[in-house]
């Protein structure tokens, strides 16, 4: 292995589990290597979903495989980095709902693993959201969240908790 790419991966390892230690939402599974290529982002944020037949609804657990190619250092495609787990009902403009694909917006060769984890997390709480049908992977979402607006973000905790220091005497 390279070892330019072997210390990228190092220090997602290293910061991407900090984040998740840090966090009260984000669960971060590494699967494979040392150090990993492929990890699994587990977040408990709500977001939402709409079962067949049903009306859109809050989830809490929703769940994207990020993978690192050898060659991302230098080259990105979005659609192989990440991959959508689940649930295969979620309810976002930025989710397709006929295949395993999320679209955080522009990716970068070297794009850091804590900032995919945020920009996924902006996606699943409709932080982040693709307000234009021509644009969007899910059209029925799209139109959804035109009219919805007002429900946005469907949750506003942040994905790192905050912490508090202080001294009693």
């Amino acid at each position: 292995m390279d070892r330019i790419f072997d210390a990228f991966l190092r220090r997602q390892f290293d910061e991407g589990m900090a984040l998740a230690d840090a966090s009260d939402l984000l669960h971060l599974v590494p699967l494979e290597g040392q150090p990993p290529r492929r990890y699994v982002a587990v977040f408990s944020c709500t977001g939402l979903v709409r079962p067949p037949q049903s009306e859109v609804k809050e989830a809490d657990h929703f769940e994207v495989g990020i993978w690192f190619p050898a060659d991302y250092l230098r080259r990105v495609e979005p659609f192989e980095i990440l991959t959508w787990l689940g649930p295969r009902e979620v309810f976002h403009p930025n989710i397709s709902d006929k295949a395993p694909f999320i679209c955080v917006g522009r990716l970068t060769p070297g794009t850091s693993l804590v900032d995919i984890l945020y920009q996924c997390f902006e996606i699943i709480t409709y932080q982040k959201v693709t307000m234009r049908e021509d644009d969007a992977l899910n059209k029925d979402a799209c139109a959804w969240a035109r009219q919805n607006q007002r429900r946005f973000p469907i949750d506003t905790r942040p994905l790192k908790s905050r912490s508090l220091e202080f001294h009693i005497d």
